[in-house]
């Protein structure tokens, strides 16, 4: 007999070859019921600590395990779409038999399958293979995992090729397969115990994608799906969609004339007059609150030579995301980041300790290249405006300036309506510049000023820049989506490859910390993320345009003039609709293009000297006092509501 350890579940002793699901179930049902997968904390020889595994693996020694249930949102969700997807593949099999799967990974709020065909598969093919997926989950199919010789599985996939190169990249001599029903597929795994555990899913689209992301490549059919526990979380995520859908910044930026993009620059937006407006207010924002954190403001250039991106290591590291240009037979790059500008500018004087922390900010343009299936609206382009800073300081600041920099997030993400966001600790990537000390370092500073301000963070392993170990912010919008924002990188190599120093108490020279951060990152994503986060209904101190005054006929413009110039006197952004136009339909467009107030002035306004506002949320108000109303909206706009 051999002990296991559910730590979650409780313990049990059973035979050698009881799977873990057989073990659980000896322990309580309700709990077998709920569990997907199982994670190993020791004893299961050739696994991992860490790895997830198939309630189905068989049990050998002693063991301990966390259960994965179905309330163990995250992870739980990832297998089940993993193992939806291999669903959809056995059903599409049955639809198109001549279908060679390529990959099929669980990916945020979903999972995708690609693979080739002969015919032709359009979105009436969704409902035709959910149909056989259905079939397949009322039929309860067992996950039933193998590990074979690679030779055994080069002839199960003889006739795939994008198998056969997938087998050709595994170190090891065997590798697993899947089998449900009469559907075998290779995969790592692992999978939910059967297919009767799926409970609600949805086909949602169909794309084209190169196989292996290189255009060189066979374009392939990617289908879309998504798949949960209940029929009640489905219903949910697909009302999401369809707001998220309504709430488009594409849409949106078209409708309030805010930006375009043309096939002229594919991948570089071109903001209009309200756009241009509404990046203003956001900046002159955040340049205010910069400044009372002891910023300094600086401007680089944005094409620099090669030989200081292959200094700084971007050419080793990054140089597939950049854009090159000669200047009188000289290779200079357009700059992707603006991290080598500023050290030049800190180089040009010299430094003592007593000026650091030195807090030098730029509002730089960089390029980057972006392949042109994955741009898309503002939130993925190939020209953008980085909200950066760099603070060069002693390894004893630190903390206190990384800190500072996290409560700087914070505020401002609150006064933009983010109230929840999520700190993500990535570290050491495998290509990486500097020493394993200097991350040792990097990554333990990083950790003790996220636990010092008592913040919750996941570790995302091997996910840090090139230079430095970083915190990410991820924000959650009012759809419950997550971005990432704002980032804290700490760097102690690019400060050593360029031989920046200050000039210490000893008298002796000493190589700063160099902290790299953005608060927005993108200033164009993130004016992406606040157009779907509010649905165009900008908050009146963000909104380009605040108020409009709408005179009911031609016989009051006059008075509308008068009511429209004395606002603008008190610094509100306006304009003034005199078009020969009904009401209706002046307010109509008003209403079309978000503006938050929109005052009426007719008989009753003119002759009290009063004004009746209409609000874009909120209802309307009856003829108030002109200087009630902007003492009002002056309130509103200077505290920085959310709400009008």
């Amino acid at each position: 007999m051999i002990e296991i350890n559910f730590k979650n579940a409780g313990k049990v002793k059973v035979e050698k070859g009881t799977t873990i699901l057989e073990a659980l179930e000896k322990i309580d049902m309700e709990i077998a019921r709920r569990t997907i997968a199982a994670e190993i904390v020791s004893g299961q020889e050739g696994n991992g600590e860490g790895r997830i595994v198939d309630l189905n693996s068989t049990l050998e020694k002693d063991s301990i395990f966390n259960v994965i249930t179905t309330d163990d949102h995250k992870k739980a969700i990832d297998i089940l779409n993993h193992s939806t997807s291999h669903i959809m593949a056995a059903a599409i099999k049955k639809v198109f038999p001549d279908a060679k799967f390529a990959i099929g990974p669980a990916i945020k709020d979903g999972f995708y399958y690609d693979f080739e065909t002969s015919s032709n598969v359009t979105t009436e093919s969704l409902p035709v293979i959910e149909e056989e997926m259905k079939k397949i989950i009322k039929a309860d199919y067992k996950f039933i995992r193998n590990e074979i010789e690679k030779d055994e599985a080069r002839k199960i996939f003889k006739d795939n090729p994008y198998k056969l190169e997938l087998i050709d990249e595994i170190k090891d001599e065997k590798v697993s397969i899947y089998t449900s029903g009469d559907f075998t597929d290779l995969c790592s795994g692992p999978h939910i115990p059967s297919t009767g555990m799926v409970k609600a899913f949805k086909l949602l689209s169909i794309a084209g994608a190169y196989w292996r992301g290189n255009e060189k490549n066979k374009m392939l059919v990617r289908i879309y799906g998504t798949s949960f526990f209940s029929k009640e979380e489905l219903k949910k995520y697909l009302e999401r969609i369809e707001l998220a859908k309504r709430s488009d910044h594409r849409k949106i930026g078209k409708d309030l004339d805010l930006f375009s993009f043309h096939d002229e620059a594919p991948g570089f937006p071109f903001f209009h007059p309200m756009g241009k407006e509404l990046v203003n207010i956001i900046l002159d924002y955040w340049k205010e609150e910069h400044e009372k954190e002891g910023y300094m403001e600086i401007s680089t250039p944005i094409i620099l030579s090669n030989k200081l991106w292959k200094t700084s290591g971007h050419w080793d590291n990054y140089r597939e995301n950049m854009y090159f240009v000669k200047i009188d037979e000289e290779d200079y790059a357009v700059k992707p980041m603006n991290c080598p500008g500023t050290i030049i500018v800190y180089k040009s004087n010299q430094h003592s300790y007593k000026e650091l922390p030195i807090r030098i900010a730029e509002l730089g343009l960089v390029h980057r290249h972006e392949k042109s299936g994955v741009l898309h609206g503002l939130f993925r382009v190939r020209s953008f405006t980085q909200d950066d800073a760099h603070i060069f300081c002693t390894e004893k600041q630190v903390e206190d300036e990384v800190s500072g920099v996290i409560s700087l997030i914070d505020r401002i993400y609150r006064v933009f309506g983010f109230e929840k966001y999520y700190l993500e600790l990535s570290t050491r990537p495998e290509k990486r510049i500097g020493t394993d000390e200097m991350w040792d370092k990097a990554e333990n500073m990083l950790r003790s000023a996220i636990e010092s301000k008592e913040l919750d963070y996941i570790v995302n392993e091997g996910e840090g820049a090139f230079y430095g170990p970083k915190i990410d912010f991820h924000i959650e919008d009012c759809l419950g989506r997550t971005w990432q924002c704002g980032t804290i990188q700490l760097d102690f190599a690019m400060p050593e490859k360029f031989d920046i120093e200050y000039m210490g108490e000893d008298n002796a020279r000493h190589r700063p910390v160099m902290i790299h951060r953005t608060v927005l990152g993108s200033i164009e994503r993130f004016i992406g993320i606040l157009l779907e986060h509010y649905s165009g209904n900008l908050p009146p101190w963000l909104a380009p345009r605040q108020v409009i005054v709408l005179p009911i006929s031609d016989k009051y413009r006059s008075y509308a003039e008068k009511v429209y110039n004395y606002l603008k006197s008190n610094g509100f952004r306006m304009e003034i609709d005199n078009r020969v136009e009904s009401l209706n339909k002046k307010i109509k467009q008003a209403e079309l293009r978000k503006i938050p107030y929109m005052i009426i002035v007719g008989e009753n306004e003119e002759r009290t000297g009063t004004v009746t506002v209409r609000k874009k949320i909120g209802g309307d108000i009856r003829e108030i006092e002109l200087e009630d109303f902007t003492c009002q909206i002056r309130n509103i706009v200077e505290s920085k509501e959310k709400t009008y």
